[in-house]
């Protein structure tokens, strides 16, 4: 039996170890990129390739207008001996444990995608794809003032808003095929069968904290958590009311025993690309478009709307085991805050896993073909992590085996620089490539933005 703090699911944003589209965007016009049918399935490749297992293609993207450094700041402590701490250090003012907070929602999302096993080849008047894939994500919504009420600036009430947290993972068999339909157009579609591991969902609506004495707020809120997953139950403790008499239980663990295949889906990817003319050549997808029935829906909600929280509280993340313990104290206080009771299992549920749209748009140099040029817009669907970005690309095949690019994308996030480097002569294929070139990391080696994206893969390649 495996038991985890149902707050790790609930704040997945906090463990930014990865979690909307796992493709390289930057490699989107690049000919022979072995994945590009995963970006478009109308797109095919000049060489037939099967995938080294566990090795072919793995993608890790986290992205977010805040982070680690946000969140971690410098012991301003005269005894700290200039070590690292959470912003809720007692030591650091108001406005610098703020700052590096966006005002309005904060958002981070991320993705880990690993290909198990991958094949292209020639066949059936076209170019045809099977995949095994295994994919998981997440995402976190946070209101500015969620982070100004733990840190309580001021001691006064807060309007805090909406707070979601949220996470999947499931594994893929995908079938595809693209084909020809005359000199200028190609088009594809792929199908996939989808094995549900796991999905959780947790919204907190309209949170307000209103200051009752010094050190305890009274919050309102509208609480529910929904987690699907075969052996998952919730874990409850029994807590005194602060202000009559009694006793009331909430959520504070969880357990997993025998997880296994949760739920299944169909999905299905949608793509097309127009040959202009011998300079220009435009393409457009959709990808993702389906659903996962899972067979169970474990809730918890909060059925008291009103409860006395006594705040957040710093933890010394510095001494040895530190950041262990952080980790579970801010656990539990974020447990208190949502004050969810568990509902028992609600059923199945059926669940969408998450839209993408590509546009994109090429153009070749006359003088020199073999330089290209293009626009990438990548548009995800998902509710509150929903983002989208435009990309420039220079794309560049010096030689039969070798091609690659830079790119520059501005988009819900902020600006970012990408490349790719694609080697592929007869006999192997490698690339490797990123679509946010990593910037300042911590002395542990985690960037200290939430913005990371890292592309690998080798195959055999004929």
């Amino acid at each position: 039996m495996k038991q985890k703090k149902l707050t790790l699911v609930a704040t997945l944003m906090l463990t930014v170890v990865t979690t909307m589209a796992q493709s390289l965007n930057s490699a989107y016009f690049t000919d022979d990129y072995k994945y590009r049918h995963t970006m478009n399935p109308a797109f095919g490749n000049e060489q037939s390739y099967f995938s080294l297992p566990a090795l072919g293609n793995i993608n890790v993207r986290t992205q977010g207008n805040f982070g680690y450094d946000a969140l971690v700041k410098h012991n301003p402590n005269p005894y700290g001996n200039k070590t690292m701490t959470s912003f809720l250090n007692p030591y650091i003012d108001a406005a610098t444990a703020l700052d590096g907070f966006a005002k309005g929602n904060n958002r981070v999302i991320g993705n880990v995608g690993i290909t198990i096993l991958s094949a292209g080849f020639k066949g059936f008047n076209g170019y045809n794809t099977i995949e095994i894939n295994a994919k998981a994500s997440f995402g976190a919504s946070i209101p500015y003032e969620l982070f100004e009420f733990a840190k309580n600036t001021g001691n006064r009430n807060y309007n805090i808003g909406d707070i979601s947290a949220g996470a999947i993972a499931y594994a893929e068999i995908a079938f595809g095929h693209s084909r020809q339909i005359n000199e200028q157009l190609r088009a594809g579609a792929k199908i996939k069968v989808l094995l549900g591991a796991g999905r959780a969902d947790v919204k907190l609506e309209n949170v307000q904290a209103q200051l009752v004495d010094a050190n305890r707020w009274l919050i309102t809120a509208n609480s529910q958590a929904d987690v699907s997953m075969k052996g998952f139950t919730y874990k409850q403790k029994e807590k005194e009311y602060k202000q009559k008499p009694g006793s009331y239980k909430y959520v504070n663990n969880v357990d997993v025993d025998g997880a296994g295949i949760g739920g299944w889906g169909l999905a299905f990817d949608l793509g097309a690309s127009y040959k202009l003319n011998d300079d220009w050549s435009f393409s457009a997808a959709l990808l993702d478009l389906g659903f996962i029935s899972w067979k169970n829906d474990m809730q918890a909600r909060n059925t008291t709307k009103e409860f006395i929280f006594d705040g957040f509280h710093d933890v010394d993340i510095t001494r040895h085991g530190g950041v262990r313990e952080a980790s579970d104290t801010y656990g539990d206080q974020l447990a208190d805050f949502a004050n969810l009771q568990d509902q028992g299992d609600k059923g199945g549920r059926t669940t969408g896993i998450g839209t993408t749209l590509n546009l994109g748009a090429e153009y070749t140099l006359p003088m020199y073909r073999k330089l290209t040029f293009g626009l990438l817009s990548n548009t995800r669907f998902q509710g509150d992590y929903s983002w989208t970005e435009g990309r420039l690309s220079a794309n560049w095949k010096p030689l039969r085996w070798l091609d690659g690019g830079m790119s520059l994308g501005l988009g819900s996030f902020g600006a970012s620089a990408g490349w790719l480097i694609n080697i592929h002569p007869k006999g192997f294929n490698l690339f490797v490539g990123m679509d946010h070139i990593l910037g300042k990391q911590s002395k542990e080696g985690i960037p200290l933005s939430s913005r990371a994206s890292v592309n690998l893969g080798m195959n055999i390649a004929w």
